[in-house]
């Protein structure tokens, strides 16, 4: 038995569609190298660009500041990482909370609601000068007063009303008769909550809430405020020396290249998920 073959029509259309698409990549790549072109030139030719090539772009400074800033890098990543498990856990706790049924869980649901009112209202450096300077002043027994730690602290009580709010949007988009069939099948409350809501729910709320801890990678910067070296404060340090911003743009490049991979992920998850319709899509 011969092995299926694509009708003559069928070929004629995928070889008019592989066409179309190599057109359409060398129109985008001519059109990309044209604007970078030009950009460079108008940018190259202004009378403040060689002043602003060595302030901004100094190669060399650049590698004289790289080990210092990504060292610093290294803070803001153990941070970023170590918000990231415990925004997940109290998030998903609060939103629990705010979804439970019943007068009795009455205070509980206010205390949830009140909580992501107040910190998704406070600017996020507010809370970070309260925690960082506020705490530690207090001098408080049994308190520690590393600033690493209370920067941490609030970026967790912070992000996670954001984090709470995306949970909750999630278990509220589950259809009650999910619960229902859950329900008629003999589980119980927690198990219906557990194997039934919860998974399709983190499933449906994966892409805003990778979005979120791209806005977290970025946000562990200002917990340099404190003092705290970080990238951003050994950049700061390394302009010190000699008034060249190089290492800014050095912590911003690292920076970027710590958020890009995320932020695809975050594409890639919400095709899958069919959050891009056919009107357009991520670039």
């Amino acid at each position: 038995m011969s092995s299926w073959q694509p009708s003559a029509l069928q070929q004629e259309r995928t070889a008019f569609r592989r066409r179309q698409a190599r057109r359409s990549t060398l129109i985008a790549a001519g059109s990309s190298i044209v604007l970078l072109v030009l950009v460079a030139v108008g940018i190259g030719s202004t009378p403040g660009w060689p002043r602003v090539r060595e302030t901004f772009f100094n190669v060399d400074r650049a590698w004289e500041a790289l080990p210092t800033v990504a060292q610093g890098l290294w803070l803001n990543i153990r941070v970023m990482l170590i918000c990231a498990v415990l925004i997940v856990i109290i998030g998903m706790t609060l939103a629990i909370l705010r979804t439970l049924r019943g007068p009795i869980f009455f205070p509980l649901r206010v205390f949830a609601a009140a909580y992501t009112d107040v910190f998704r209202g406070l600017p996020l450096l507010l809370v970070i000068f309260l925690l960082g300077f506020g705490v530690p002043a207090l001098q408080l027994r049994g308190l520690p007063n590393d600033a690493v730690i209370w920067g941490g602290a609030a970026l967790v009580l912070t992000y996670s009303s954001y984090v709470a709010e995306v949970f909750r949007a999630g278990i509220e988009s589950v259809h009650p008769s999910q619960r229902a069939a859950a329900r008629s099948l003999g589980l119980t409350y927690r198990q219906t909550l557990r194997f039934v809501v919860l998974p399709q729910a983190v499933r449906r709320v994966l892409p805003p809430l990778l979005n979120d801890f791209v806005s977290l990678q970025k946000d562990s910067g200002l917990i340099a405020v404190l003092g705290v070296i970080d990238a951003i404060r050994a950049a700061q340090l390394e302009t010190a020396i000699d008034f060249n911003f190089t290492p800014y743009v050095v912590a911003g490049l690292l920076f970027v290249a710590l958020t890009i991979p995320l932020t695809r992920l975050t594409d890639y998850v919400a095709r899958r998920q069919g959050w891009y319709g056919g009107g357009g899509g991520p670039v």
